[in-house]
């Protein structure tokens, strides 16, 4: 770990509240941020694992915020006519993403 590296600071995320109001971009480059923090600053093992923690909860949010929009990528069909439909979900592929 370089000694000249900026520290990462942990943000305000919270597991209940912050979950939904973050955007998939700002997950994400905050997630990126986080994973260049800690392979480049040399900080306390507490700071490493608060990073770590911080990291988990925004890659589960960048999921679900993925998979959120799989399926409705999946309910979006081209019908016979060339008209843009929005199927319910229950019919976009019945549940299966594999």
């Amino acid at each position: 770990m370089s000694k000249s590296a900026k520290p990462v600071e942990c943000s305000s995320v919270s597991p209940s509240s912050g979950e939904t109001e973050i955007a998939f971009e700002e997950a994400l480059a905050r997630l990126e941020t986080i994973v260049e923090g800690m392979e480049t600053a040399e900080m306390p093992l507490e700071k490493l694992l608060a990073h770590f923690e911080e990291g988990a909860r925004l890659a589960r949010i960048c999921q679900t915020r993925l998979a959120a929009a799989e399926v409705r990528v999946q309910q979006i069909e081209k019908n016979v006519a060339g008209d843009w439909e929005v199927r319910p979900a229950s019919l976009a592929g019945g549940g299966d993403l594999a």
